[in-house]
């Protein structure tokens, strides 16, 4: 037996979005200039801008345990070590989309606080980033206040009145694309309720102020750029089956970088939304023109489902690790649980393996292994199952837990009673000047959701119902099996991976703000971002940039990012029992750390986006 041999690291893998994907190249191009002036900085004569962003290297403000072996990334790997981050000294929000994070930068500068900026940014995205931002989805947002308390507000979406538990089986009984592409595919949308009910309860500025950046965006348009055109063109067979491809692709060709895109429909609605709130969207004119798509197409969402829909407040769950204390989601999302019994079970091996050693992936994976065993079997909406939340999140049963994993051996996933988040989310993070903090993670699921454009309103509408165990112990579209805990019924929120995390440090103080896109993989990267930062000692740009690794039970294998182990840890691996698979990325994770004298802030170095702040 070949005798596991610490060498560089695993990295979770499903492939990362088609946009992201498009975007790769230029994203991975941005580099501070040699011998440029930082953003803020005058030119000879000029008068001094307030700095945006400076990108500039600072220590952590913390620090975790000094005599830590550390590894290296693996010879090969896409990254290197060492890159920089963007520094702000007050204020910063990152995201996926340069032009939504400054609609939240902008909200932050004329005194709006770190929920303002996040209802902003989210709207922003709605028009600059149409794969994932959006109206016509649903997300959660995670939020604590500089003074201590916290929230979490689930604007996921929900089934229609008129979903049946088989809705997508054919005669067969064989599962159909219905709940992937078109309009049966839609749950009832969430995103305007729950940005609207956080503004409410946590924000300082009206609607109309934070949906001005958005507006203007809309109503002025912006210049595509070539990530945006390729994104747009990898998804015309999707997009140029609805009437979305008279706006992206007219006469027929992809909007092309350079061009000015104006979106006139959606700032229309945009507008109505910011006079007259909510009801523009789930009792007006918006929701009449969605109700008229829904029954061109053959789709269920009525105007007495829209009128029904409310977002839940729900408590975020609190869970330490060595001293860290995190905030993270409860269900309808299964980020939280999943990663809280995940640290839980690690926390019982001190320290862990070096980063980057076969021992370190292992034990990730068989930790992995056994939280996708619970979440796929035991998680649903809690307003039609009980979840076991305490014994999920308590120390004692993870130590049960960690008992089981054999150090030098794989196990094998057991079939198990049992479909999950795509890749095609987006999440954003936002730190005020105050402390306040917001994590957000909202989705129309795959990339432009069910392609389905809502003529006259102007957006895409999701397919979340795809997130439904649509037929129990199937595997969906990333092979996720789940059970009959998160079968459809009328009315009920579709189990999530999406995890949105602040993370306090050991003296209670702000440390990180973080969450992911990418389905299950969702969970894994943000752990692994949040144990490179404590356990492994990285700087956020490095925390980002580390490779990154995946199991989630079914299939029974290790995904990773392609040279994200080198060929000794792949050896040892399959020596160990487990089966390998390669990917070209995971996950798609932007973060905000607090450092001395300001926050550094790090968008996802795999896809695009933007880090602003002042």
């Amino acid at each position: 037996m070949l005798v596991p041999r610490f060498a560089p690291c695993v990295s979770p893998a499903f492939h990362i979005s088609l946009f992201a994907a498009a975007a790769l190249a230029a994203a991975c191009r941005q580099q501070p200039q040699s011998g440029a002036a930082p953003s803020g900085a005058a030119p000879s004569g000029g008068v001094a801008r307030t700095p945006t962003a400076i990108i500039e290297q600072r220590e952590p403000v913390r620090t975790v345990t000094e005599n830590k072996e550390l590894g290296t990334f693996p010879s090969g790997w896409r990254f290197p070590a060492g890159a920089q981050a963007a520094f702000a000294e007050h204020a910063m929000v990152v995201s996926n989309s340069r032009l939504a994070s400054e609609a939240g930068d902008e909200i932050l500068r004329a005194g709006g606080n770190a929920v303002d900026a996040a209802v902003a940014t989210g709207f922003a995205l709605a028009v600059s980033y149409p794969f994932a931002g959006n109206i016509g989805g649903g997300g959660f947002m995670n939020i604590r206040m500089a003074d201590g308390r916290t929230a979490a507000i689930d604007y996921r979406e929900v089934a229609p009145l008129a979903a049946t538990r088989d809705m997508y089986l054919d005669a067969n009984g064989k599962l159909t694309d219905k709940s992937i592409v078109g309009h049966l595919a839609s749950g009832v949308p969430g995103a305007v309720a729950g940005m609207h009910g956080a503004l409410k309860k946590y924000g300082t500025k009206t609607l109309a102020e934070v949906m001005a950046p958005a507006i203007r965006l809309a109503e002025d348009g912006f210049v595509v750029d070539s990530a945006f055109s390729r994104g747009l063109d990898a998804s015309k067979s999707l997009i140029g089956r609805f009437e979305g491809r008279s706006l992206f692709f007219p006469g027929g060709t992809v909007v092309q970088p350079g061009a000015r895109l104006v979106q006139a429909d959606l700032a229309r609605s945009l507008r109505m939304i910011a006079a007259q709130g909510p009801k523009a969207f789930y009792d007006g004119p918006i929701a009449d023109s969605l109700v008229a798509e829904e029954e061109r197409g053959g789709g269920i969402i009525t105007k007495e489902d829209l009128r029904r829909y409310r977002p839940e407040w729900r408590t975020p769950i609190r869970s330490t690790y060595r001293g860290y204390t995190m905030f993270t989601m409860p269900p309808a999302s299964s980020g939280g649980i999943t990663m809280t019994e995940s640290l839980n079970i690690l926390e019982n091996f001190a320290p862990l393996p070096p980063f980057g050693s076969t021992a370190y992936a292992h034990l990730l994976a068989e930790t992995y292994r056994r939280t996708f065993i619970d979440r796929n079997e035991k998680l649903a909406d809690p307003a039609f199952v009980k979840v076991p939340l305490k014994q999920l999140t308590s120390k004692s049963y993870a130590k049960t837990l960690a008992a089981q994993i054999d150090r030098i051996r794989a196990s094998k996933t057991p079939a198990f009673p049992t479909k999950a988040e795509p890749m095609n989310t987006t999440h954003y993070s936002v730190v005020d000047s105050q402390g306040n903090a917001v994590a957000t993670t909202t989705t129309l699921n795959g990339g432009f959701g069910a392609g389905v454009w809502v003529r006259g309103a102007g957006f895409f509408m999701n397919n979340e119902m795809d997130d439904f165990a649509a037929q129990p112990g199937s595997p969906n579209m990333f092979g996720l099996v789940q059970g009959e805990a998160n079968a459809i019924q009328p009315g009920k929120r579709m189990l999530s991976a999406m995890s949105p995390t602040i993370v306090l440090d050991q003296q209670g103080q702000l440390l990180l703000v973080t969450g992911a896109a990418g389905g299950p993989t969702i969970i894994t990267a943000t752990m692994e971002v949040i144990l490179n930062v404590i356990e492994h000692g990285m700087t956020l740009a490095d925390a980002m940039r580390a490779p990154r690794m995946h199991h989630q039970a079914l299939p029974d294998a290790i995904r990773f990012e392609a040279n994200g182990f080198s060929p000794a840890v792949t050896d040892s691996l399959k020596a160990m029992g487990h089966a390998l698979n390669a990917q070209t990325g995971i996950a798609n994770v932007n973060s905000i750390m607090r450092v001395k004298g300001g926050w550094h802030g790090v968008f996802e170095p795999r896809s695009v986006g933007g880090a602003v702040g002042h």
